[in-house]
């Protein structure tokens, strides 16, 4: 059965979205015209990419109140197999890693691209013969560089408050690794004020940081 032109597309799309994680950043330009070829455009990834990074940390804030309520659970350990515990601690543990890991990916696809977007755009204000126009296009992408640069500051706060919470945790669980025993429930006890007030800190940018992407894309999609 023949492929359609739609199907031919799409196999492409996949093929350079598979390939772009393997290519240097100098190569970054050849991507971005091959996207643009199909039909997508820096502008529209950005919005995509930013999207994909606040659900990220959605998703990241969201693990880690149940990592934090996982913990608060195994220090009300009453008796049964500590062993269980252990490993239900571990495996939020190996999530709120991983929730982390794509927090930061996303960022950083989001870094890519606006990078790309904000250098072809500036570039292309020389190609203007209506003055009126140029100034226009250079207020608007002075309006967009600052709402991104307020993005980004936000996000990456809001990141930089991840790796205490983890460390904690990998200190608690491996230390509960090694004395799986009621004594070392007790000796965890004071960690958990301390961890509590970190997630808080962590969730309180967060949503920040959400909010900063929510009204980043209803701004980049209404100018």
């Amino acid at each position: 059965m023949p492929m359609t032109d739609f199907v031919l597309q799409r196999v492409a799309l996949l093929l350079l979205l598979g390939a772009w994680w393997f290519v240097s950043s100098g190569c970054q330009s050849t991507y971005y015209a091959a996207l643009e070829q199909l039909g997508y455009h820096k502008r529209d990834l950005l919005v995509t990419r930013v999207k994909d990074a606040r659900d990220s940390q959605e998703e990241a804030k969201e693990q880690f109140k149940s990592a934090l309520e996982k913990f608060g659970d195994v220090l009300q350990f009453d008796g049964g197999a500590l062993e269980d515990k252990y490993n239900e601690l571990k495996a939020e543990l190996d999530r709120s890693e991983s929730s982390a890991s794509a927090v930061h990916n996303r960022i950083e696809a989001v870094e890519n691209v606006s990078e790309a977007l904000f250098q072809e755009w500036e570039g292309e204000l020389a190609q203007y013969t209506n003055e009126n126009l140029r100034r226009d296009s250079a207020r608007q992408l002075n309006a967009a560089r600052k709402r991104y640069t307020s993005l980004m500051r936000s996000m990456k706060r809001a990141e930089s408050k991840i790796a205490p919470v983890l460390s904690a945790f990998r200190d608690q669980v491996l230390y509960l690794k090694h004395n799986l025993n009621a004594q070392a429930i007790a000796s965890l006890q004071g960690e958990l004020t301390s961890i509590e007030t970190n997630i808080d800190a962590l969730i309180r940018e967060m949503e920040t940081a959400i909010a900063e992407a929510d009204a980043f894309i209803k701004a980049l999609g209404s100018s």
